[in-house]
């Protein structure tokens, strides 16, 4: 794609307006059916609370659902950017060392089979009530898929072009930051968008288990009140929060990948629609 057809910031902007307003239509479809049944009582109030209620119950109490956000956010975060750090550092390591790799990839999965719920009172117990525990549960649901998608990219290079930078007196570090990293985005984008979501997740399943504060402990309490509107609160901000990471992560694959073809026939599709 050259300079001239390459699209300007306006074509994108309308290809993602393209893209997103199908998302939007469907939920509005969802919000209009979740009023209609509450307002009709086909579902008693205290199962499925009305949209009007879990809004009340989210204005009535603004700062404590704010705090217990941010707090649950922070966690999320910090859990996958620690994940995305050792993630790409062990992929790293796993490409350019077959025994390393032969060594981890079972322990790996091993790890990721075990369902994190049932070793998440063991962080509590090693460290305390704090933030640490909820964190590792974070980097633990986020890693595994960030870890592999990178493997896969590293190793999908072109033997070819790996051996046309070696006859150009390209070293190890050399082709690894202009040909093997570069090639390897597509596929890693694909795991961080996948693992946005599940550091939410793990945030959230660490304060199920143990906390005082951030939204798994505000969806507990909620349950065990049988307070369905702050529940329903909780678990709505709880999935826009994973929904903004994915967009985030996405929104940076477009501004990294823009010559990709993936980005060019998603360009192409929706503006011709």
């Amino acid at each position: 794609m050259t300079a001239r057809n390459r699209p300007g910031p306006a074509e994108r902007l309308a290809a993602a307006t393209a893209r997103t307003w199908r998302p939007i239509v469907v939920l509005a479809a969802l919000f209009v059916i979740w009023w209609a049944v509450t307002a009709a009582g086909l579902i008693k109030p205290y199962l499925v609370p009305s949209p009007a209620r879990t809004l009340d119950a989210v204005l009535s109490q603004p700062a404590y659902f704010a705090h217990n956000t941010w707090i649950t956010t922070y966690e999320t975060v910090l859990g996958f950017a620690i994940a995305i750090v050792v993630g790409v550092l062990a992929a790293v390591v796993m490409v350019y060392s077959p025994t390393v790799e032969k060594s981890l990839y079972p322990l790996l999965l091993f790890a990721q089979v075990i369902p994190k719920i049932a070793i998440a009172p063991l962080f509590v117990v090693w460290l305390g009530f704090g933030l640490s525990p909820k964190i590792v549960v974070a980097v633990l649901m986020a890693f595994f898929p960030i870890v592999i998608s990178a493997v896969t990219g590293l190793k999908t290079i072109d033997p070819e072009m790996l051996q046309l930078s070696s006859t150009m007196g390209a070293g190890t570090g050399q082709t690894f930051w202009k040909i093997r990293f570069p090639a390897s985005l597509p596929h890693l984008f694909s795991g961080l968008k996948v693992a946005a979501t599940m550091a939410v997740t793990g945030a959230v399943v660490g304060e199920f288990v143990g906390a005082n504060e951030g939204l798994g402990y505000v969806i507990l309490q909620a349950n065990g009140n049988l307070d369905t509107p702050v529940l329903f609160a909780g678990l709505l901000i709880m999935s826009l929060l994973g929904v903004v990471l994915f967009a985030l992560v996405e929104l940076l694959e477009n501004f990294v990948l823009p010559w990709h073809a993936s980005r060019r026939r998603t360009d192409i599709a929706t503006t011709s629609l």
